[in-house]
């Protein structure tokens, strides 16, 4: 599996998505912001962080970015795509995924162990978890809590395209497993297809007993198996 990790000016993530990548036998490369092209490219990876110190709004800058017209079109022709927290935000300013992450209800940033259930597994991100399975992943964003409007919901819902959602410790999706305020307990959803997804915990933050879980294991030997002998 070739992956492209995308660093923008105030990505912060971008190594540790990097070094999950490898840790699960993946071939990692950075591609700067202002880079082109991305032949040869099996997954794009856009990691948390601040792009552009998220002035203006988290990830509304970055969206404008030119390695990003080559991010479009690589998801346009099906390429899978993941945004994680700030890559999340770029996501959906992009127009890849529907929706926008505001400010968390508490108005304050939050850095937490938070609690997910994973609701489907039919995409390269989660065939290798169980549907129903419950992670444990570590969260810090100001601007997590997912909206959109009711009828996107709706469709979300209809078509079984929330990949992630926020649950609580009996792994029920209820207000006290929601860190964040977002609709309907929204941690993670995919686009029509399945290929391009965004999730606001940090999966790469979870991928060692010491890191106190490895449940951010799953989401990366998912892609690998789905790109098995792709490496040159």
């Amino acid at each position: 599996m070739k992956a492209a990790v995308v660093t923008f000016p105030g990505s912060n993530c971008d190594h540790d998505l990097y070094h999950a990548v490898k840790a699960v036998g993946g071939e990692p490369h950075f591609v700067w912001h202002r880079d082109r092209g991305l032949d040869g490219v099996d997954v794009v990876l856009l990691s948390g962080g601040f792009s552009y110190g998220d002035y203006l709004r988290a990830g509304a800058i970055a969206r404008f970015s030119p390695i990003m017209d080559d991010v479009l079109a690589f998801a346009r022709a099906g390429g899978p795509v993941a945004g994680i927290c700030n890559g999340f935000q770029v996501l959906c300013e992009a127009g890849l995924l529907p929706g926008a992450l505001i400010r968390n209800a508490s108005l304050k940033f939050q850095s937490e162990n938070v609690r997910i259930r994973v609701e489907r597994t039919d995409t390269v991100f989660t065939a290798d978890y169980t549907e129903g399975q419950v992670l444990q992943i570590p969260s810090a964003h100001a601007e997590g809590n997912y909206r959109a409007d009711a009828e996107t919901i709706e469709r979300l819902e209809g078509e079984g395209r929330v990949l992630f959602r926020y649950v609580d410790a009996t792994g029920e999706a209820s207000d006290a497993g929601n860190p964040n305020g977002s609709v309907a307990n929204v941690a993670g959803i995919v686009d029509e297809g399945g290929r391009v997804m965004g999730m606001m915990p940090h999966p790469e933050r979870a991928m060692d007993d010491l890191l106190g879980s490895r449940d951010g294991r799953g989401f990366f030997t998912s892609l690998l198996s789905a790109f098995a002998g792709s490496a040159a």
